[in-house]
């Protein structure tokens, strides 16, 4: 049997990060082309499947169609193709980040050529890429990461099955450091019990026994998890029916290390016990704060 074909669409706002994305895409081994134009895009997935088994392209801002339905239809038709699993991943920011970064770099942004200001220009981006955004199989809020923190984190997520399954990204947070923007589930744990007023917990992580040990304590924090776990059980074959690549699960705390750490942490076990294809990522950990 023929493997089939990985494509990758990389998407987002001007600015965001898409450039870093293909760089590294094209790393691991992926045939990459910017900003190619959209109707040439069926007869490039065609000629891939004998030539190039993996392939990513951009669509942005000077490539968008001005027939949304006409890009809808194809790529709802590259998606329902047996012998291709495609991936559409929108890459942002904050507006305030994206300034910040072309006050840096003097760029010009793509649509300054209307004689917009850089906020105008921002804004009507934003517009103009929202039906693109609203059919992302995946999200990635760049605000707060570095160009080596996009390169690990597409690297992470590129690394999982190459089969067309849904792949669960669980993901720990902090509310203090702003709320998850790039999760299609975000789940509050701040009403919990909190180790974090027991002084001799304060420097243990959710993954750490004493903390575990703390959790069990409470019935409440294992009835949560069980209810989080039939919410995402009950709703998963009409997820994964909807040949989405990728669903996102954020839990939040007020710190992003003791309780939402434990929750998330436990439900990708369990999804992951089950034979799903799961991730996890600990956000705050990893920040190390």
């Amino acid at each position: 049997m023929t493997e089939k074909i990985k494509l990758v669409i990389i998407s987002g706002r001007s600015g965001s990060g898409k450039t870093v994305a293909l760089r590294v895409l094209e790393d691991l081994g992926y045939y990459c082309i910017d900003n190619l134009p959209l109707m040439f895009l069926a007869q490039l997935v065609a000629a891939a499947k004998d030539k190039y088994p993996k392939l990513a392209v951009s669509i942005d801002i000077r490539n968008r169609p001005d027939n949304m339905q006409f890009f809808e239809e194809l790529y709802q038709g590259i998606k329902e193709d047996p012998e291709v699993s495609s991936t559409l991943i929108f890459i942002d920011a904050d507006d305030s980040v994206l300034i910040k970064r072309y006050s840096e770099t003097r760029r010009l942004h793509p649509l300054s050529r209307r004689q917009l200001s850089l906020d105008e220009a921002i804004e009507l981006e934003t517009q103009l890429l929202a039906d693109i955004s609203s059919l992302a199989d995946l999200r990635i809020d760049t605000s707060a990461l570095s160009v080596h923190d996009l390169a690990k984190e597409i690297t992470r997520l590129m690394s999982g099955t190459t089969e067309r399954r849904l792949v669960l990204v669980f993901e720990s947070f902090g509310f203090k450091n702003g709320i998850a923007k790039d999760a299609d589930f975000v789940f509050d744990a701040r009403f919990l019990p909190n180790p974090f007023w027991e002084p001799q917990l304060r420097a243990h992580s959710g993954l750490e026994q004493p903390v575990k040990d703390f959790f069990a304590r409470y019935p409440r924090v294992q009835q949560y998890i069980d209810e989080l776990d039939q919410l995402l059980s009950s709703n998963l074959p009409d997820i994964e029916s909807s040949s989405r690549s990728y669903l996102t699960v954020a839990i939040g705390c007020t710190g992003g290390f003791h309780r939402s750490v434990y929750i998330a942490q436990s439900l990708y076990e369990r999804f992951k016990a089950r034979g799903f294809a799961a991730q996890i990522r600990h956000r705050a950990l990893e920040k190390g704060n």
